[in-house]
């Protein structure tokens, strides 16, 4: 019984140990970074509210919320309460907040 029950937290450590990586996975590269910078800066867009989301690396955003294409980067951009936040579109996660 022991022996199972050490097996089973060892498979779920390794288990959210996979989950971490995956989610820090996205790297945005220093040109693709200017790119955006420079894009969104030329194309501003309105800025929406979405009460009781947090704005954090990792945080989903709803279904409702229009995400906007960059030109020559797969990630999109939306501006939520005055900043801009790069969003994942398949996940539809936040992958960088812009100040």
């Amino acid at each position: 019984m022991r022996m199972h029950f050490t097996s089973a937290a060892a498979a779920l450590l390794l288990l959210a140990g996979v989950g971490a990586v995956a989610a820090q996975d996205v790297v945005i590269t220093p040109e693709q970074d200017t790119v955006v910078r420079e894009y969104v800066k030329k194309q501003p867009l309105a800025s929406i509210k979405l009460p009781g989301v947090e704005l954090n690396v990792g945080t989903a955003l709803p279904d409702t919320v229009e995400l906007h294409e960059v030109p020559d980067v797969k990630y999109r951009y939306v501006v939520v309460d005055n900043r801009t936040v790069l969003v994942d579109p398949g996940t539809r996660k936040i992958i960088k907040v812009y100040d």
